[in-house]
Parts: structure tokens; sequence; C-alpha cells
């Protein structure tokens, strides 16, 4: 129980810091942008206003997630981290596609900002090394507690820290040659840069909403191990499924043991192929159907 409870604190936490962060970035970067009259920087404003509420909507889901099972979500509430991903995904792909749009605007008609401000490149470096503070340890706690949308948050500042890089150059670029239309040309890039991350989190996230199957290499992992228990007794195994529900697998196979096995046998078979997975793949929900191994049982 102690366990459990430091796993969500330290979720909580992560989500927390991942909020304070994109809210100091954000104001940083809309007076620079607003001061310079640069399309990059508010570029990477408005694109750090779509990780701040992706930031929010974590916290959120991280919070309702934990929450145990209870009688109207009787499996508990890990697809409300898959939901926040989804959203979350769309939060950046409408970001990049608002970006494409004020940078074409920008080439088409033209504009005027100030090159001489030191004030955008000292605002982007602080935000490149920032993002790389945070995004780490969201990672970190992800990779830890199985999180689904802490992940997704740390894929969304790891982008920003790649995209502030991108403008942080530009804004070097057009200090020394004084060409303005870098500006919107790496506001370009930038978003399309953006846009494929959506739609790789979207993806994931709407596979899982879906009960998508889990990927071949975990199902590869379950096989094997039942497998390596073949010798030990367990003759053979059917109908196995495996989807992600959030922060956990959810699996389900039906295992074929002799005829003449004690029950209590196949029950300690089970456990400890549930323990074997369960240490392979970390969080799991696990589902064993034991049958008698013969001819009608294997139709």
């Amino acid at each position: 129980h102690n366990t459990v409870m430091r796993i969500e604190t330290e979720k909580k936490l992560a989500a927390g810091l991942s909020i304070t962060s994109n809210a100091v970035i954000i104001i940083l970067k809309l007076i620079a942008g607003a001061i310079s009259g640069s399309i990059s920087i508010i570029s990477e404003a408005v694109h750090s206003l779509s990780d701040f509420l992706a930031s929010v909507l974590t916290f959120f889901a991280v919070m309702r997630s934990s929450e145990p099972a209870d009688k109207t979500h009787p499996f508990g509430h890990g697809r409300y981290e898959d939901m926040s991903g989804f959203i979350e995904g769309g939060l950046v792909v409408f970001a990049a596609c608002y970006i494409i749009y004020e940078a074409a605007k920008k080439l088409i008609f033209g504009y005027t900002m100030e090159t001489e401000s030191f004030l955008g490149i000292g605002v982007m470096a602080f935000a490149v090394a920032a993002n790389f503070i945070v995004s780490s340890y969201l990672f970190f706690v992800a990779k830890k507690t199985g999180s689904v949308s802490l992940y997704a948050d740390g894929e969304h500042l790891r982008t920003d820290i790649w995209s502030s890089l991108g403008v942080l150059a530009g804004l070097v670029l057009i200090k020394v040659t004084g060409i303005i239309l870098l500006d919107p040309l790496i506001a370009l890039i930038v978003a399309l840069f953006i846009l494929k991350t959506g739609v790789k989190i979207s993806k994931t996230t709407l596979n899982n909403l879906l009960d998508g199957s889990l990927p071949v290499e975990d199902l590869t992992v379950i096989e094997n191990i039942i497998k390596s228990f073949e010798h030990k007794g367990v003759q053979g195994f059917k109908d196995l499924k495996a989807r992600r529900v959030g922060p956990s697998k959810d699996i389900e196979f039906t295992l074929l043991f002799p005829e003449d096995m004690k029950i209590s046998t196949c029950h300690d078979f089970c456990d400890d192929i549930e323990d074997r997975i369960t240490e392979k793949l970390g969080s799991c929900s696990i589902s064993i159907h034991a049958e008698p191994d013969c001819p009608k049982c294997r139709m």
C-alpha cells in the first residue's frame, strides 16, 4: 500500500512540475514575442500553451486514474489517462495548424520585426534548458510508474526543446544576417515537426481507447513465458488477448493442463506465470482460465 501511495505521489508531483514550468515559459515567450514581433517566438508560445493545457489534463488524468475501482467504474479509472493523451495529441495538432496559418500569412503579406533584441534569444535559451530538465524527469517517472499521460506530456516537452532550438538558431541567424524572412520559414518547419508528434500521440492513445492489442513485442514476451512452463506440466495455451488501459495492461488467456492434474497445482502454475509476466511487463491485470488438455477443449 505504501509503495502504491509513493508512486501516485511521485506522478502527481511530476504533473504539477510540468504545469508550473509551462506557465512560466508561456509568459516569457509571449512577452518576448510581443516586444520583438517574431512569429517564430509567438508560435513557440502557442506550442507551449498547448503543452500547458496538456499538462493540466495530465494532472487531472493522473488524479482520476489513481482512484480505485468503484460501482460506476468496476474496472478502474485507467482510461482517463488514455483519454487525456488523445486530447493532448489533438491540442498539439491544433497548435501546429495555427502556427502554419500565421507563418503563411506573414510570408504572403510580409511584416516587420525587431532584429536587435537579445530578449527573444535569452528566453528561447531558458526554455530549452527548463524543458530538458522537466521532460527528463517526466520520462523517468513515466517509465517507473507506467503512466501513459506523463509519457505523452514528456513527449510534448521534448518536441518543445527541438522547436525552441530551431527558433533560437533562427533568431541568431536573423540577428547576424538581418533577413527576417527566415522567421516565418523557421516557424513553418517547427509546425510540421509539432504536427508529426501530435498525430503520433493521438494514434497511440486512440488505439488504447479502441481496445487495440498490445504491441507484438509484448505478446511475444507473454507467449515465451508461457512456453517456458511447458516442460513443467503446462500443455499449451489459447485465446491470448491483451490490451492497454491507462498505466496498466489487461491480459487474458487459457492454459491447458493434463486432465489428471490437481486444481491446486494448476493454480500454482497460474500464479507463477502471472508473476513472471508482471516482472517483465510491469503493472498488469491478468486473467487465466485453466482447462484440461483434451481434443474437445482445443476446439
